[in-house]
């Protein structure tokens, strides 16, 4: 088929087609094209950049070309085509309305505080916004085209499933509360509206709106409080002392879909029931505080403050006076003041890295753990204290042990019971859904507008070992995001911080590979398939370079993919191009 029986071709499909020499000037143009670009015949010899210039961007995604109010275009991929007039391209566009306004719905979905889910006809799940992602820990990719009834479950007081109800009786339901279960074991309270969505009286599908209703009774509970206070003021003109002290974080807030991580916050639901002693371990950045917090606000005492210390960033001389209290004339300038425990009466105190704790304060402590009273410093009298102790630390509690950094007798104390939160490298499963909660974060932080990370991102997200852990990622979510321009809404590779970018996963697992990073030069078990196409990439990117002139632009289009993705890739096999270009030269 000739360059002219396919513009033809395409003009009956509804796609617009120009014929666009070297320099960029319209040479001919199909049926379709002239309708889209609303021409009037007189198009050829001008410029498409100056008509439409997004429709010349080499960028992919490709851009909307915004042609006239309310129309918008879109560049498609160019077919194969024979016969095609020497030093020509041709170009093909589509109206591209639909895709824009889907893409604008999508985009003020995602700005909304609310949760909004939407359903097909058969209710099975069509999208879910930023929001909703955030509330019930799912991901669209993971729930797109399952049924509702296979993802929710309702809880005993629950009430009905009442998304199937409205496809069916072709009504809203409105102001109604759900309690439901996600099939990934999340418990959610929301306050809810569910509306049919109907055109000629056919029902297309569905959507609900939905409001966090535990955000709703932290709202109620604050008005009472404050009124409580303002009543009190104005009754007696002393205002009664509160306390301030609180957990910021509760079991919602945890964001995980990892088994290994759902395991981990069940039993925390279950020993927040007890007063107990409970040790978390777990790596530097893992979350052992989200987890504290949420076991206290969880618990009977959650009404009751919440302290917590850092036991490595205090010096000794200080540690004991703040976590037992002093009295006037302990030392040179000591005032009577209470200590930690004293301020977390009838509440939880979170020690944090108890294993920098010197090992002559642990015996106190553990004084006050069995006994239930202490002494300050420099005091002679017993105070009786009824507080909660959670610990945290990060390293083995046995290594702890071994290393005379933790007294056995203490772990027995504290560790009643034992939590162990697995690193970000053992919780992969856990990462996308992590990083569109830390978007989602930034979003309105920055007033940005992202939407997602790209394959390219998650892939490298996913072959890095997060040695930081979660703390890790969220921190190279929001360099991203810091450094992401304005008019992108997709994190790329281009945009993460360098040294996740570069320790790549297979360059660890082949440290014998030569400097110029051929990948079949590696020694030991790899797996076949990864090893071929390994191989196969390198080589034809190596081989586009060799043929552009090292020219990363003209190699990315011969190899059909983004500048950046090359860039990507010739990072990712450590490639050098003028030891590449060398080689050429001298028949390497």
């Amino acid at each position: 088929m000739n360059y002219r029986e396919l513009m033809s071709v395409l003009s009956q499909c509804e796609l617009g087609a120009a014929l666009l020499s070297e320099d960029g000037a319209i040479l001919e143009l199909n049926e379709t094209g002239l309708r889209l670009l609303h021409g009037d015949g007189s198009l050829a010899g001008k410029y498409l950049r100056d008509i439409a210039p997004n429709l010349c961007s080499s960028q992919d995604p490709p851009l909307y070309e915004n042609i006239a109010f309310g129309e918008y275009l879109l560049r498609c991929p160019t077919p194969d085509v024979c016969e095609l007039p020497a030093d020509t391209s041709l170009l093909v566009f589509r109206n591209a309305v639909n895709d824009a306004c889907h893409d604008m719905l999508i985009n003020i979905l995602n700005r909304l505080d609310e949760s909004v889910a939407l359903f097909d006809a058969k209710g099975r799940f069509y999208f879910l916004n930023d929001a909703s992602v955030k509330l019930e820990s799912l991901l669209l990719q993971d729930v797109a085209g399952a049924d509702v009834s296979t993802i929710y479950r309702m809880c005993d007081d629950g009430g009905e499933l009442v998304i199937p109800r409205v496809l069916a009786e072709k009504r809203p339901i409105l102001n109604h509360r759900q309690h439901y279960i996600t099939c990934y074991g999340k418990e959610i309270a929301t306050h809810a509206n569910t509306y049919p969505v109907i055109q000629n009286g056919q029902v297309l599908g569905g959507f609900n709106v939905m409001e966090d209703w535990n955000q709703i009774d932290d709202l109620y509970r604050q008005i009472f409080e404050l009124q409580e206070q303002l009543a009190s003021v104005t009754s007696s003109g002393k205002p009664k002392k509160k306390h301030v002290l609180s957990a910021k974080y509760q079991f919602k807030d945890i964001i995980c879909k990892s088994s290994a991580m759902e395991r981990i916050v069940q039993q925390g639901k279950q020993i927040a029931k007890s007063d107990s002693s409970v040790m978390i371990y777990g790596e530097t950045g893992t979350g052992k505080e989200l987890l504290a917090q949420s076991i206290h606000n969880a618990s009977r005492r959650s009404n009751g403050p919440f302290l917590a210390i850092n036991c490595a960033a205090i010096p000794e001389n200080l540690l004991e006076g703040l976590l037992f209290g002093t009295e006037k004339g302990a030392y040179t300038g000591a005032e009577s003041r209470p200590g930690l425990f004293e301020q977390a009466d009838s509440g939880t105190l979170l020690l944090d890295e108890i294993n920098s704790m010197p090992i002559h304060l642990q015996s106190k402590l553990l004084r006050v753990l069995q006994e239930g009273t202490l002494r300050r410093v420099g005091g002679a009298t017993e105070i009786r204290v009824d507080v909660r102790v959670l610990s945290n630390i990060n390293i083995p509690p046995y290594q702890a042990i071994q290393e005379n950094k933790l007294r056995r007798d203490l772990f027995y104390r504290l560790g009643v019971v034992n939590l162990n939160i697995p690193p970000l490298r053992d919780r992969k499963e856990d990462i996308a859904l992590l990083a569109k909660n830390f978007i989602f974060k930034y979003n309105k932080k920055l007033e940005k507008n992202v939407n997602d990370i790209d394959a390219a991102t998650l892939e490298r997200f996913l072959s890095y070992d997060w040695p930081g852990n979660v703390r890790e990622l969220q921190h190279a979510i929001e360099h991203a995001m810091n450094l992401l321009p304005e008019d992108r809404c997709t994190i790329t590779p281009d945009y993460i911080p360098d040294h996740i970018l570069t320790e790549s996963l297979f360059a660890r697992q082949e440290p014998a590979q030569e400097e110029k990073g051929n990948p079949s030069q590696s020694p030991g078990p790899r797996d076949s398939l990864n090893q071929t196409i390994h191989e196969v990439e390198y080589s034809n990117i190596c081989k586009a370079l060799r043929e552009n002139g090292g020219n990363i632009s003209r190699a990315a289009k011969q190899l059909q993919i983004s500048r950046q993705n090359l860039q990507y890739r010739i990072k990712r096999y450590k490639i050098n191009l003028d030891t590449l270009l060398q080689d050429q030269r001298f028949g390497g």
